[in-house]
């Protein structure tokens, strides 16, 4: 028996064949249950993931991250005992030190949400503009303000049951981050940041989106909300 046995680790994965082992058999070291959603994968992602005890959920077609993130969710919240839930990397940026942390802010009952942040402290391995245009984004959300965010693009994050069964992701591409940030502060749901350390590698560079599709985003974004009024 583990502590974390109540925790569920979502990860939603596209062609990550190379380090998805990896990453998943370094996170059940500490989380026995993982969903790893192949999102059309047309490498063998799949293969990996099967040698590595962790549930295998597959879309027959790439439908982008948010609707892996809604499938993995769907899923864990379906299993007997779960009780938290994590959206976690599949390209070794995340670290499961981090996640222990939001789950124990967590069952202290005072919150709902936890949220990773790269700028509540001084972290070095945020490229600096990077840096600018994520600070930037969170400034100019008025949904970031309105939670008082310092990173509302961070992908770790930690809900409890009830969140989890609350949201409803219906951005199938990079802009479900500001969708559940939309979604977070136009609920009752207690939200919180905490620090988190992101390791930038090459290989998560070369994966990572580009800051052309981040303003991207945010177009993308500011046309919902224009529309919901």
């Amino acid at each position: 028996m583990s502590e974390y046995d109540n925790v569920w680790l979502v990860i939603p994965a596209y062609n990550e064949g190379q380090v998805i082992a990896g990453v998943v058999e370094e996170a059940r070291k500490i989380f026995p249950n993982i969903v790893v959603v192949d999102d059309g994968c047309t490498d063998d992602t799949a293969v990996h993931v099967m040698t590595t005890g962790a549930h295998l959920v597959r879309h027959p077609v790439n439908l982008g991250q948010g609707a892996s993130l809604q499938t993995g969710l769907a899923y864990a919240l379906a299993q007997p005992g779960a009780d938290y839930f994590a959206t976690f990397d599949a390209d070794g940026q995340h670290q499961t030190a981090d996640v222990e942390k939001m789950v124990a802010l967590l069952r202290e009952g005072n919150v709902d949400v936890v949220l990773g942040s790269r700028f509540i402290e001084q972290n070095g391995q945020v490229p600096w503009i990077k840096r600018v245009v994520l600070r930037t984004a969170a400034t100019v959300s008025p949904t970031a303000r309105k939670l008082k965010l310092t990173d509302a693009h961070n992908g770790l994050r930690v809900l409890n049951r009830e969140a989890a069964s609350r949201v409803r992701i219906t951005m199938n591409g990079m802009a479900h981050a500001s969708e559940i940030v939309s979604f977070l502060a136009g609920s009752d749901l207690r939200v919180a940041e905490l620090p988190v350390d992101i390791l930038y590698t090459d290989y998560s560079r070369a994966k990572g989106q580009s800051l052309i599709n981040g303003v991207n985003i945010l177009f993308d974004i500011s046309l919902r909300e224009q529309s919901r009024r």
